[in-house]
This record gives C-alpha cells, structure tokens and sequence, in this order.
C-alpha cells in the first residue's frame, strides 16, 4: 500500500536489468565475431596479394636478366656493325686511292688524247703500253669503279640508319622497363602500407577485445554477487 516498490519487483526489475546487459553483451560479441572474420579475410588476402607480389618480382627479375643478355646481344650487334663500318671505310678510302688514281690517269689520258688527237698513231701506241685493249676498256672501268663507289657509299647509308634505328628502338626499351618497375616499387609500398595498417588494426581489436573480457567479468562477477543478494533476501 505504500509507495515503496515490493522485492518482488525490484528482484524483477534487477533481472531484466541483467537480462538486458546480457543481450548487449551478446550483440557485441557478436559484433566483434563478423569484424575478426571481416579482418581475417583481409589478413588472407593480404597474404595472397604479398605471395603474387613476390612471383611478379622474381618475374621481373628474370626479365630484367634477359634484358639485359638482349642489351648485351645488341651491345655486341653494335660493336661489330662499327667494325664492319670501319672495314668499308678503310675499304672506301683504298677504293677511292685506286678511283682517284684511274681518274688521275684517264685525265691525263684525255689531255694526250685532246693533245694529240691528230696522231692516231700515237693514241694506239697509249693503249697499247697500258693494260686496256681498246679506249672504251678504260672507260668502262672508271664506270665501273664509280658505280661501285656508289654503293660503298649507299651501304655505309643503309649501315647508319640502322645502328641509329636500333639504338632509338634500345632507347625506348629501356624507358618502359624502368617505368614499369617504378611502378610496381610504388605498388609495393601501397601493399606494404596496408600491411602495416592492417596489423595496427588487429591490435586496436585485440585491445577491444580484452577490454570487453575485462568488462564481461566485471559484469559476471556483478551478476554473481546480485545472485547471491537475492538468495540472501529469499532466505
């Protein structure tokens, strides 16, 4: 009859107190349950993407090395290309010795020939102490000749734009690989930054996690000592 609630109620209203605090707890620990799987995951996949990270780089690494057998290849192409222009070049300038002496010697030839085009006698006895036949043999060789110094000159041309054309094509090759391993350093440190961050955050929820085994005994113990209480007030 009096406004002081019975210990019925408050009995009652304590255990649905308790009952509450219970569920909460549950739900946390539920909670915490889907968030160490939700990391888990992650750890695993982190773990995976670390493993194809380490096969790409040994990958790389083993182009790298044929890389740089390919740079060795077209090192040595370059260096025998170079001496197989300076063989045509000593080969050109005899050619030209031998070209600038025929034309030395049809100039004078035709000064004699313009000189003494009135003795017919005298041109035949020139050919006949030279090692031509006939005149025309001497031009035709000085054609000759001229063709042939002509591609010496197209070949060297031709062995030029090449070595230039490799080296471009070495050039750009080059430039892609290093970026591509910049690339993937800079692919490396993001991975590696996630890492981190992922064990700061495994620790964080263990620290969650012992906080809340430190405060379900707290309530555990709580919960006893109410038991007790209630026994003691039903005795």
């Amino acid at each position: 009859e009096d406004d002081t609630p019975s210990p019925f109620l408050r009995l009652q209203a304590k255990k649905k107190q308790v009952e509450q605090m219970q569920k909460g707890l549950e739900v946390k620990e539920e909670d915490f349950r889907e968030r160490m799987k939700v990391i888990t995951c992650q750890w695993r996949d982190l773990h995976a993407k670390e493993a194809q990270l380490k096969t790409h780089m040994e990958e790389s690494g083993k182009t790298l090395k044929e890389n740089d057998k390919m740079r060795m290849q077209a090192l040595k192409k370059a260096i025998r290309e170079r001496e197989n222009k300076m063989q045509k070049e000593s080969e050109l300038l005899r050619a030209k010795g031998k070209l600038e002496a025929l034309r030395n010697k049809h100039q004078k030839l035709c000064n004699r020939m313009q000189k003494y085009s009135i003795f017919n006698k005298y041109l035949e006895d020139v050919v006949k102490i030279s090692q031509f036949e006939e005149i025309r043999e001497v031009i035709s060789r000085y054609k000759t000749l001229v063709r042939m110094h002509k591609d010496l000159l197209q070949s060297q041309q031709r062995h030029k734009e090449m070595s230039e054309q490799a080296k471009v094509l070495l050039d750009q090759y080059m430039e892609e690989k290093e970026a591509e391993i910049l690339q993937y350093k800079n692919e490396l440190v993001q991975l590696q930054l996630r890492f981190d961050q992922a064990q700061s955050d495994i620790l964080s929820w263990e620290t969650r996690w012992a906080d809340i085994q430190n405060m379900t005994a707290k309530k555990i113990q709580e919960l006893g000592t109410i038991k007790l209480a209630i026994l003691n007030l039903f005795q």
